[in-house]
């Protein structure tokens, strides 16, 4: 699995996984849950993984989608 979005705003990493299940490309969101160690206050980011075989087609269908943050899509 290699990383192709990474967020901290609910609203990207939501359609962001929108845009990634209507391409039927497989995902997992990592460090969902961290919300429950930090208060929710959006400090650490949400990463979105694919699998080594589906990195190209991930990143050419997350492109537009505007990135946040130090890496947003890589």
């Amino acid at each position: 699995m290699e990383e192709v979005f990474r967020t901290t705003d609910p609203v990207k990493l939501s359609f962001a996984c929108h845009l990634l299940d209507e391409a039927g490309i497989e995902y997992f969101v990592a460090d969902q849950f961290i919300s429950a160690l930090e208060g929710g206050i959006g400090a650490f980011p949400r990463r979105i993984t694919v699998p080594l075989d589906r990195v190209e087609r991930a990143r050419r269908t997350l492109r537009d989608l505007s990135p946040d943050g130090a890496k947003g899509v890589v």
